[in-house]
Parts: structure tokens; sequence; C-alpha cells
């Protein structure tokens, strides 16, 4: 079964609420531009409200390497997700397990042979998402081209988290298409930045366990 993400979380109640839905993953923003951000203190008090078997996802932009320790002391993150420039090696040098995000443009310009390869340039991470291309590095709402996924082999499939764009009414086709391991919502299921509904969160899940792969 696709296993759920959802990212950008900033206040108690949506961790409780999106716990309460059966999420598997929910993630926290450490990028000071994103209107998604909240501080170590904040997401560590955030953090207190998670259950066993829930993965806590901490997410940064070419940050410094003080703010991922600093991050790592205080939240507890079980995953790092690394959305900038980062090479492997910056990824695999805090010892922690960790995702690495890929850009794909949304008009365009790069082939689904080119993002393989960017994905086999990270080998040791646990898994790759891909996310359209935006200037806020994540969170625009805005869907890139699945077509460019049709001739990826299983294994690649295996290890490939689908996010960009995604929201109740396109989710279910966007994983009988791409069959991703997880997708990953923010903004898909969000009232105002930062701040999520219910309702959508509800039909999120209910769209991804109803795709049935």
């Amino acid at each position: 079964m696709t296993r759920i993400k959802i990212c950008g979380l900033t206040r108690p109640e949506d961790v409780k609420m999106v716990v309460r839905q059966g999420v598997d993953a929910l993630g926290f923003v450490f990028y000071p531009p994103s209107k998604r951000y909240v501080t170590p203190e904040q997401a560590a008090a955030l953090r207190d409200l998670v259950p066993p078997f829930v993965t806590v996802v901490a997410l940064f932009v070419n940050a410094a390497r003080e703010e991922v320790e600093s991050v790592l002391r205080q939240v507890r993150p079980h995953l790092l997700q690394f959305h900038g420039d980062e090479s492997a090696a910056q990824c695999m040098s805090y010892g922690h397990p960790w995702l690495k995000a890929l850009r794909v443009p949304k008009e365009g310009g790069v082939t689904g042979e080119a993002l393989a390869l960017q994905m086999q340039a990270y080998p040791q991470a646990d898994g790759c998402l891909l996310d359209t291309d935006s200037p806020g590095y994540g969170g625009s709402g805005t869907v890139f081209d699945h077509g460019l996924l049709d001739g990826w082999s299983e294994q690649a499939r295996g290890r490939l988290i689908l996010s960009g764009g995604l929201h109740e009414g396109n989710v279910a086709q966007a994983i009988r298409r791409v069959r991703p391991v997880a997708v990953d919502v923010s903004s898909g299921v969000e009232a105002s930045p930062g701040i999520k509904s219910a309702e959508k969160v509800r039909r999120f899940v209910e769209a991804v366990r109803q795709a049935g792969v």
C-alpha cells in the first residue's frame, strides 16, 4: 500500500489530526523563507505529540551544518530530507537516515532517463522525492509531467516518493500511473499555508487508499 507523508505541519492540532487519519509520516520545514517554517523549539514540542510508528521527517534547504545538528538534538527526527543542492557526501555526513529531493521542471527540459540518473547519484538515500521545481523549494501546488516516469524500472520506483501538486482529485490517478512507494503532500491538504484542513486530509488519505497500489 502506498505510504503517505503530510509535510509542513506547524500546529499541535494538525499533528494530532493527521496522526488520527492514519498517515505514515509527517514533515517539519526548517527553511526560514518558507511560510511553513518552524523553529527547532516549536518542532520539538510538536514532535512530542507523535506516537510510535509514525515517522518524523526534518526538511532542510542548503542548511548550515549547525542548523541540522541543532534539529537532530532537539527534535530527534527519524529522517532528514534535503531539498536543496546538497551532495550525497553532505547528506551522508550526519550519520542519520535521509531522503533527497530532486526538483523537476514543470515546463519540460528534462528526460525520465536524466531523472533516473540523478536518483542514482544518491544511492545511500533511503529514498528520493520528486517535486516540481519552484522558487520556494516545494509547496507550490503545481504538478510536473508524470509521463517522464513511464519507462522507470520497478527497482527505481521502489525508492520513489512522489510530490508536487498532489491533492484528493489527482493523487489516485498519479499513484496508478507512477506506482511510487509513497506520496508527499503539503499545499494540497491546506486551508492556508501551514494550516491543514482536516477534511482535505481525510479525503486525500481516502483517495490514496482507494488507489489500491
